[in-house]
């Protein structure tokens, strides 16, 4: 076991401590990294807060994680010493079952095990990357191309995930008509990215405030969703609209910005049930569905097109104790646009 330093939360209103924890040993098929960075995401601070329920204390968080390799198992043959990598939202699964092997692990039969707060089967639950280093099995570690600045890219272990898969999934390209709803960390990246794949990218937003941030990033259009003039400019208009945000929304209002056969996908999780007509539905055949992360391989085909396309998420750096401000600003919605902590810098 390897000792290494680490922030936990202790109770849902405890905020963050330094600490140790331990790291297994390097097996045959592990690779050990070195954290560098990790990134903050809002559902870091709804398990850290126990806002879902079922956060398992102490609780280390963090699935947008980039390092370096330190060591490799002896049956590891895709990374090397000093390789810069990344580690996202889980780092295992069954391997044999249906979804496993169609590279969709987050679908696993028998359970993905998350990179935190996730039972392991000594019964210890999973730390995660507010810490010095992981020890991760070689499958569930991507190779983050030289391209991309490391800090910058840590948010895309979920964020760039979270939005590519989608729009790949529903052929976003050149000719589309795309609408991303909210500009907050998911969102600024869902912009960036059906830029780079060539479609016509509007902004949804509650004001528009970050309109001149959303049309740098590759959008054409910038609407403010508290205009009633926004929706009836709008009617009819979208292939897709991809909804980034938490907010409960007046789901059917939206999806009357579809055309035919348009899709309104969601990944942003609301509190409250979506509350539809079959109407709404039927008639202009809409889809109404959601969006889980990707499998293994559509990660790193994301970072991939993100290298090519020159596709970064905007952060604000941070160091280890500042990550209880952090979470507050991210409540909020006072950040520009992902925090992501300089753990190799101030937390060793």
């Amino acid at each position: 076991m390897t000792t290494v330093p680490a922030l936990e939360a202790t109770s849902a209103d405890s905020g963050f401590r330094r600490t140790t924890i331990e790291r297994r040993p390097v097996g045959p098929q592990d690779v050990a990294i070195e954290i560098q960075y990790a990134g903050i995401c809002h559902s870091d601070i709804h398990t850290a807060r126990n806002e879902w329920g079922g956060t398992h204390y102490p609780v280390t968080p963090g699935h947008e994680i980039v390092g370096r390799v330190s060591a490799v198992g002896e049956a590891v043959t895709g990374f090397a010493p000093g390789d810069t990598v990344g580690v996202g939202c889980f780092v295992d699964s069954c391997g044999r079952c249906e979804y496993c092997a169609d590279g969709q692990e987050q679908f696993c039969i028998e359970g993905v095990t998350a990179t935190y707060n996730t039972p392991q089967a000594d019964g210890t639950p999973t730390r995660g990357g507010y810490s010095g280093a992981v020890v991760v099995d070689e499958r569930f570690v991507l190779r983050v191309p030289e391209a991309l600045d490391p800090a910058k890219a840590a948010p895309l272990l979920c964020a760039g995930i979270t939005t590519y898969a989608p729009f790949k999934r529903w052929g976003v390209g050149p000719g589309r008509r795309v609408a991303v709803l909210g500009m907050g960390g998911l969102g600024h990246v869902a912009v960036k990215i059906a830029a780079a794949m060539g479609a016509e990218v509007t902004v949804l937003s509650q004001s528009l405030s970050k309109q001149e941030d959303g049309l740098a990033f590759g959008a054409v259009d910038y609407f403010a969703t508290k205009d009633d003039e926004t929706f009836a400019r709008n009617k009819g208009r979208f292939d897709l609209i991809l909804n980034t945000v938490s907010a409960d929304l007046p789901i059917e209002r939206y999806l009357s910005l579809l055309r035919i056969n348009g899709v309104l996908c969601s990944v942003g999780l609301p509190t409250e049930p979506y509350s539809v007509r079959p109407g709404a539905l039927i008639a202009p055949q809409r889809v109404l569905t959601g969006s889980m992360v990707g499998g293994l391989p559509e990660h790193q085909e994301m970072l991939d097109f993100c290298a090519e396309h020159g596709v970064e998420s905007e952060i604000e750096l941070i160091g280890a104790d500042d990550v209880d401000a952090a979470y507050d600003r991210v409540v909020a919605s006072d950040v520009r646009y992902r925090f992501v902590i300089d753990v190799a810098g101030t937390l060793a």
